[in-house]
């Protein structure tokens, strides 16, 4: 007897409402900064302490027009998220979280695909754009392996804002894109 087994995990999206704002913080802070984010590899506590984001933020982002916060679920649990905006023709992706205990098994790789896709049926854009920390040599390769490019343009990191510090100098924003079928 021969059984299937997938070892791609069974995911949900959905877009987030109101309510799941604070959890929706407690994730992205989880997997960026503090101890909590060193179980995955995508963490920023060796470049950044403090909070990533707050739930008050989040709510702002749910709210705008032209923006839609979705949600990555497996089994009820939300295991994701990531911020969409339309800017022009295109969609800026932000906010890319993955539970970190759950990093590196294939879920960010199809909930990545997931995210182009939504953009492209919200607003029919056929470009998404996104900025990472210049300095983030294995998370622009990982964006490279999906099929984004580097642009050459590059924006300064935001001043100190909240509680949140940088740990290292001269931190910048390298753009990204990828063209969407």
């Amino acid at each position: 007897m021969s059984t299937n087994i997938s070892s791609t995990p069974k995911l949900d999206f959905r877009h987030a409402v109101k309510s799941d704002a604070a959890a929706i913080a407690v994730l992205v802070n989880s997997a960026y900064r503090g101890d909590s984010s060193r179980a995955g590899w995508t963490t920023e506590a060796d470049l950044l302490t403090g909070t990533r984001i707050n739930a008050e933020e989040v709510m702002q982002l749910i709210e705008a027009d032209n923006s839609v916060v979705l949600l990555c679920v497996q089994d009820d649990q939300m295991i994701g998220c990531v911020h969409l905006e339309k800017t022009d023709d295109a969609a800026y992706l932000g906010m890319f979280v993955v539970q970190p205990t759950l990093q590196g098994g294939g879920i960010g790789k199809q909930f990545m695909h997931a995210a182009e896709s939504e953009v492209q049926a919200l607003w029919g854009v056929k470009k998404m754009w996104m900025s990472v920390i210049s300095v983030r040599a294995e998370l622009i390769a990982y964006y490279e392996r999906r099929g984004y490019v580097r642009t050459g343009r590059y924006k300064p990191f935001p001043s100190e804002i909240g509680d949140e510090f940088r740990l290292v100098e001269n931190l910048q924003f390298e753009e990204m894109e990828k063209q969407l079928n």
